[in-house]
């Protein structure tokens, strides 16, 4: 069993239910989910949307990174989102692979720990709620120490509703 740290974000329709059943579907397909951050809402990033909705969670599943890819597109895809390959647009659901455990993985269409995790607070902020003291495994560093030293300014705003 893997220990796995993914995002969840959402900023499109009813946003808590499209995270409520991501958690639902990840639990039937994917494996156990041991922890679950704080709600967060923040700003889109690279683009101008309604605000997101963002959790971490850490799952423990026996499947290999490509498996694991797959099936979260999966789930994405059932509940509802349509990916655009020409412009990054609002989304029902986001779910991206933070860490597998403490590998890397450097493929075509998958690069884990995630590239970009480092630079934005609203992975960073539910992250450090649940993985406080991970060592990236790339850059050394604990997940609070790259909170930091993170230089994003839009601050997420911890929201009040509970997924539990």
């Amino acid at each position: 069993m893997r220990k796995i740290y993914l995002s969840i974000g959402s900023n499109k329709g009813n946003r808590y239910s499209f995270i409520k059943e991501a958690l639902r579907l990840i639990r039937k397909d994917i494996g156990k989910v041991f922890l679950i951050s704080k709600t967060y809402e923040t700003k889109s990033w690279g683009f101008h949307s309604d605000d997101f909705i963002n959790i971490c969670i850490m799952i423990k599943s026996e499947l290999l990174p490509a498996e694991l890819l797959n099936n979260l597109k999966n789930i994405e895809v059932r509940i509802g989102r349509i990916r655009n390959s020409t412009e990054i647009s609002a989304r029902e659901i986001d779910i991206d692979i933070l860490f597998y455990s403490d590998e890397i993985v450097d493929q075509k269409n998958l690069m884990i720990p995630h590239p970009r995790l480092h630079l934005r607070n609203f992975v960073l902020y539910p992250l450090n709620d649940i993985a406080s003291d991970f060592v990236h495994p790339i850059l050394i560093k604990p997940i609070n120490e790259l909170l930091e030293e993170c230089k994003d300014n839009d601050t997420p705003i911890e929201s009040s509703l509970s997924l539990y």
